[in-house]
């Protein structure tokens, strides 16, 4: 049997660099530990590169995975011994704060690979890589997909996490929730101003009314991915974190996306559904209305072709077929998999990069996931927020 708590932590696999180490594993400075130090739950490496992705979660089912230097691989935490302390540390040591934490539950699986026992030190607030356990992410819950594919007004809680990023009453970006905490956004919005203080978030609002109804958050920490690039649009990828945490269990409006697991696949040609705030085809004005459509993910050598991007689109884009023009910059592209709402990609929409009558291109969130873990655990470190 496994373990279910709830906080949406997801994590790709970083395997360490032992190129110029004949007896160990690279350290980001140069310098070398012993390959078993690497993931045994004790900082060796001056920052921390050896204990900072040996946690991952698995597949549709959120299988919380350790790596193990013993055998090498991946391996699954039984339940036996977990504790409600586990699980908030489990959430800290993805990135989430401790409060995230909601619930353990069970799951049964099996694991060719075996299992690993919880070996934990009660006076500690670490969790040691020696076991693995089921967590599963109130995460990903928003309307059916069974819709028209063209562009169309969406429903109340339709897309509970999407946000409206505003500056000065207006409303300048989407983005999406991943957390009570954070935001993920395109790194172009965030450039729009200097002040993290200047940005106001609404959360749960289809239609110009949601302002007057639904409060302002604030920004206390806007992250731009240090490689952004404007001219070719590279990285193009951000993160907020709000003063204070979203409530997200007052409304069924308001609610975080799942970031995509570890042996989730989700590649073309599946659908996905983009969001954008936007005016109705009335012209009405003021804030604009949420509308959603359908899009068609499309291969990146097809994207590259001479007729498309020509060779402009890299490892961390994506290309979708859009049937109407309603991308948001920093908006979310999401795919519906084993009923789980994924958030794939952030819309880098822009008239330099994105270019009429040729494919949506977006930023790839699976590429950047460890650059989001990192982020999350640098803004949260030290804070306590239970």
């Amino acid at each position: 049997m496994l373990l279910q708590p709830f906080c949406e932590l997801n994590l790709v696999s970083c395997h360490p660099d032992s190129s110029s180490c004949v007896h160990g594993m690279q350290c980001g400075n140069g310098s070398c530990v012993w390959e078993s130090q690497w993931c045994d739950g004790v900082t060796d490496c001056p920052a921390g590169q050896d204990e900072a992705n040996c946690v991952r979660l698995h597949g549709s089912s959120f299988l919380l995975q350790i790596y193990s230097t013993q055998s090498k691989n991946w391996r699954t935490v039984c339940s036996h011994g977990w504790t409600d302390q586990q699980g908030r540390a489990s959430c800290q040591h993805v990135g989430y704060s401790r409060g995230t934490y909601f619930k353990s539950g069970q799951q049964k699986t099996d694991s060719g690979d075996g299992f690993l026992i919880v070996k934990f030190d009660p006076c500690s607030s670490e969790i040691h890589p020696l076991q693995q356990q089921f967590l599963s992410s109130d995460c990903g819950f928003g309307m059916n997909s069974s819709r028209a594919s063209g562009g169309q007004l969406a429903s109340p809680g339709a897309w509970p996490w999407q946000v409206s990023l505003q500056l000065s009453g207006s409303h300048r970006c989407g983005g999406a929730i991943i957390s009570p905490y954070w935001i993920l956004t395109a790194a172009n919005c965030v450039a729009m101003a200097s002040s993290p203080g200047d940005w106001a978030v609404y959360a749960g609002i289809v239609d110009p009314l949601g302002t007057l109804f639904n409060p302002a958050y604030s920004v206390s920490h806007s992250i731009a991915h240090e490689g952004f690039n404007s001219v070719t649009c590279r990285n193009d990828i951000a993160l907020m974190r709000l003063s204070k945490p979203l409530d997200i269990t007052v409304s069924s409006n308001i609610g975080p996306v799942c970031l995509p697991n570890v042996g989730v696949s989700i590649a073309d040609p599946q659908k996905g559904w983009i969001t954008r705030y936007g005016c109705t085809v009335n012209g009405d004005s003021g804030f604009p209305h949420l509308m959603e459509a359908q899009v068609s993910l499309i291969d990146t050598a097809d994207c590259n072709s001479s007729i498309a991007y020509n060779s402009r689109i890299s490892q961390d884009m994506l290309c979708a077929r859009e049937t109407e023009a309603v991308t948001d910059s920093g908006g979310p592209l999401m795919s519906l998999k084993d009923g789980v709402w994924w958030l794939i990609g952030d819309s880098i929409w822009g008239e330099h990069c994105t270019e009429q009558n040729k494919p949506g291109v977006y930023g790839n969130v699976t590429y950047f996931l460890d650059w989001i873990y990192h982020q999350m655990r640098v803004k949260n470190k030290g804070r306590l927020e239970l």
